[in-house]
């Protein structure tokens, strides 16, 4: 079984990483990759980690009907943009890493696309809008504690970010010269991800209403996601551990870990380290994600397996970078 793929916006960090994994992916074969300001440049001369891994050249020009999925990489609004102009055929999946369908809308038929949390959906899903890098770490996070309803009091929220969270299109905040030795706050209580975090939990805790506060930070690294947050709860670390197995057993991208965690544990994985802390009537919990991997193209694979009945894990088995 081949699985025809297309990627729509190719040239950026996202589609760099979906390019390399779908090289990998033994059931996925990709037809094109779109990208207007580079058509007829070479995929490698843009993406060079995968200089000598492929011949492809990016194209303007595309059928959908040669493909079986689309994957969009593009910016933000840029997908409802697409998808107004150009007609998805019948029985072609759609697999979005923008912010645009995140939110359920009668206006659309897009499943979020977090497996974690709507694997069954997912499963048979013709549209997925893949979940934000923050969004996922902090929402695998809270997630068992929701499904449980046990998100009685304040949850609060600080979580880093890497340069490359920010794009590939150099900006004040995301040159090196700024970024470097560097680390500055910023939309704090006002993130653009806040709003998938929220419709998540309260689709697992219905009545949560007891306040989210969280603080982006942008890091001097280039990419990985460390998400620390804590809130009341009443049970011991031994009741929170289980719980917390017990809601991830059957997801295997999901590690929790009695060790304190460190980003270079999942970069260049899919993986999400969890690892939990009780002081007083606090529980502290701590993610770890790659931003461009499981907040991004990674999970972004996982979706795909999940909607064509492949094993989750296929071409995702990914080794982190070495210390």
């Amino acid at each position: 079984m081949k699985i025809k793929v297309g990627i729509i916006g190719g040239a950026g960090y996202t589609a760099g990483e979906l390019i390399r994994i779908l090289l990998n992916h033994p059931h996925a074969e990709i037809g094109f990759v779109q990208s207007t300001s580079n058509a007829g440049n070479a995929v490698a001369s843009v993406h060079d980690d995968l200089l000598g891994e492929t011949s492809l050249v990016f194209t303007e020009s595309f059928s959908l009907d040669a493909v079986q999925v689309i994957f969009l990489c593009m910016g933000h609004g840029k997908s409802k943009e697409f998808l107004q102009k150009v007609p998805v055929p019948a029985g072609v999946k759609v697999i979005d890493l923008s912010t645009d369908f995140r939110m359920k809308s009668r206006e659309h038929a897009f499943v979020y696309g977090l497996p974690e949390l709507n694997r069954e959906e997912i499963r048979k899903a013709d549209f997925i809008a893949n979940p934000g890098c923050f969004a996922t770490g902090i929402q695998l996070a809270l997630l068992p504690l929701a499904a449980a309803g046990l998100l009685k009091a304040e949850v609060h929220v600080q979580a880093i970010t890497g340069s490359t969270g920010a794009g590939q299109q150099p900006t004040a905040t995301s040159h090196f010269s700024w970024r470097s030795n560097n680390l500055s706050a910023y939309k704090i209580f006002e993130h653009q991800h806040e709003g998938e975090i929220l419709q998540s939990l309260k689709q697992l805790q219905p009545g949560f209403d007891a306040g989210f506060n969280f603080i982006p930070i942008r890091g001097n690294h280039t990419r990985g996601i460390f998400v620390s947050a804590y809130t009341d709860f009443d049970g011991t670390l031994a009741e929170a551990r289980q719980r917390y197995a017990a809601f991830y057993r059957d997801h295997p991208f999901v590690v929790l870990t009695d060790k304190n965690p460190g980003l270079k544990q999942v970069v260049n994985t899919n993986k999400a380290l969890l690892y939990l802390e009780k002081h007083g009537s606090k529980l502290v919990m701590v993610s770890c994600t790659d931003n461009l991997l499981k907040g991004a193209s990674g999970q972004a694979v996982q979706n795909m397996n999940l909607m064509f009945g492949l094993e989750e894990t296929t071409g995702l088995h990914l080794k982190p970078v070495a210390f």
